[in-house]
């Protein structure tokens, strides 16, 4: 496939082409001036137009001059793809956004394998590429003719969606973009790959370990089959991608899934996200030690830092979580004001089961006022600049830090409601779930000395 010059028909043309590739716009102003149907012309055999070749060279000068004559950015070269397929395939971001600006169709098809630029960007793994098209999906008419969930989901014709491309070619960026974004886990493939497989399924067949950890933290199902009845851990093994069968071992420990089904974690502002995410990721990293202990694919153990001794001992009574007693609160209920810190609000996130008719978690509860949770945010965090004051005044620091005052007084009422149920409950998930040690998280509760055995022969 090319993306350079090849044949035309006369010396101009060539020259045009040159100047579009190597992006010398005196020389392209001046052919175009000699001759403005230039500007619409394509190569003999590939059918590139000038739009297909700067697209893909980054030369969004190029480009620009070149759309503002009115030339129409869907322009096709001989396989049906457009300059916004070609950008997205080099990734080549400059020359996608632009391309969008102008109109550019995402909903255009190529005829090597019907694919849409969503499918190349996630297939080369480039995720600014992946971002700028969801975007454009979503302040488009495709949000309304195709609705934007099925666009995330858009198939080739051999049944990949660009999840499943991405998980085959191991782009664990794309994944994650595209996972946030809707797209369905366990959906299967026509004949991509093996038919039948899942995104996981093809990840295991790549033998990339990110990917593995990102999908099944979005509830990618072990045990699900292909068409020839293997698992994700039978693909892993028959290609000797020993590290990614230890995980997707059924009988492993199960790991934290995001609880994406609840609203208001679909509706986290960014920071509260961040520190759900860091804390979902340390607890199945503490799982994946756990599991390749002993093995040639242990992970390497971090070395010891004073520094984060020093750090905890500076988290005072007042901060630290009521439910483990272990790490401070960072996560606040907005409408009780409660505090948590991030693992165990995760926890709590994701100890209830899916409702089995409708597929969706139940809305957890506060534990110590049982509350029900409609938003998180950031817990506020204490004034400094009393703590650095060597000579506090207490009025001053009072009024100067009213959010100590209403913590102590808050951590006063998390305590005395201890004797709730669902405190009780939730101090019982925590201490089954191990994770804070173990890293485990699903809807089952899991002994640290036991694990799920599979029901039939690998």
């Amino acid at each position: 496939m090319g993306h350079g010059v090849s044949c035309a028909r006369t010396g101009d043309e060539h020259d045009y082409f040159r100047a579009a590739q190597v992006g010398d716009l005196d020389a392209l102003a001046a052919l175009l001036a000699a001759d403005p149907s230039l500007a619409r012309r394509a190569t003999l055999y590939d059918r590139l137009s000038a739009l297909h070749i700067a697209a893909a060279n980054g030369r969004l000068e190029v480009l620009s001059m070149i759309l503002d004559r009115g030339v129409p950015p869907d322009a096709v070269n001989r396989h049906k793809q457009t300059p916004l397929m070609l950008a997205a395939m080099h990734g080549k971001i400059d020359c996608v956004l632009k391309l969008l600006q102008d109109g550019a169709n995402i909903l255009m098809f190529d005829s090597v394998h019907a694919r849409t630029c969503l499918h190349h960007a996630a297939y080369f793994g480039h995720v600014d590429c992946v971002k700028a098209i969801l975007s454009a999906a979503q302040t488009t008419p495709v949000a309304d003719s195709w609705g934007y969930a099925r666009f995330v989901n858009v198939r080739d014709d051999h049944g990949a969606t660009p999840l499943h491309l991405a998980a085959r070619q191991g782009r664990p960026g794309s994944v994650q973009v595209l996972l946030e974004n809707g797209a369905i886990v366990s959906a299967l493939t026509g004949s991509y790959g093996f038919p039948g497989s899942t995104s996981l399924h093809l990840a295991a067949r790549s033998g990339n370990l990110d990917c593995i950890r990102k999908l099944l933290a979005w509830g990618a199902d072990r045990l699900q089959r292909d068409s020839a009845g293997r698992i994700p851990y039978a693909v892993a093994l028959k290609r000797n991608h020993g590290a990614c069968a230890a995980l997707l071992n059924p009988s492993s420990a199960e790991p934290m899934v995001w609880p994406s089904p609840l609203k208001f974690i679909s509706e986290l502002d960014p920071e509260a996200k961040a520190l759900l995410e860091a804390a979902l990721m340390e607890a199945n990293k503490e799982r994946e030690k756990k599991i390749l202990n002993g093995t040639k694919y242990s992970l390497p153990s971090p070395s010891p830092c004073d520094d984060d001794d020093d750090a905890s001992s500076e988290v005072s009574d007042a901060e630290l979580c009521c439910i483990c007693f272990d790490q401070a609160c960072s996560i606040e209920v907005e409408d009780c004001g409660h505090q948590m810190c991030a693992p165990c609000t995760l926890a709590l996130c994701c100890h209830s089961k899916p409702n089995p008719t409708t597929l969706t978690l139940p809305s957890p509860a506060c534990p110590f006022c049982r509350g029900s949770i409609s938003r998180l945010l950031v817990a506020a965090r204490t004034s400094t600049a009393a703590a650095s004051d060597p000579d506090p005044d207490p009025d001053k620091a009072a009024a100067a830090s009213p959010q100590l005052t209403h913590r102590r007084s808050r951590r006063s009422h998390n305590l005395s409601s201890e004797g709730s149920s669902s405190f009780k409950g939730l101090s019982s998930a925590m201490g089954s779930l191990s994770l804070s040690k173990l890293g485990l998280g699903s809807s089952r509760t899991i002994d640290s000395e036991l694990v799920d055995k599979p029901e039939h022969d690998l």
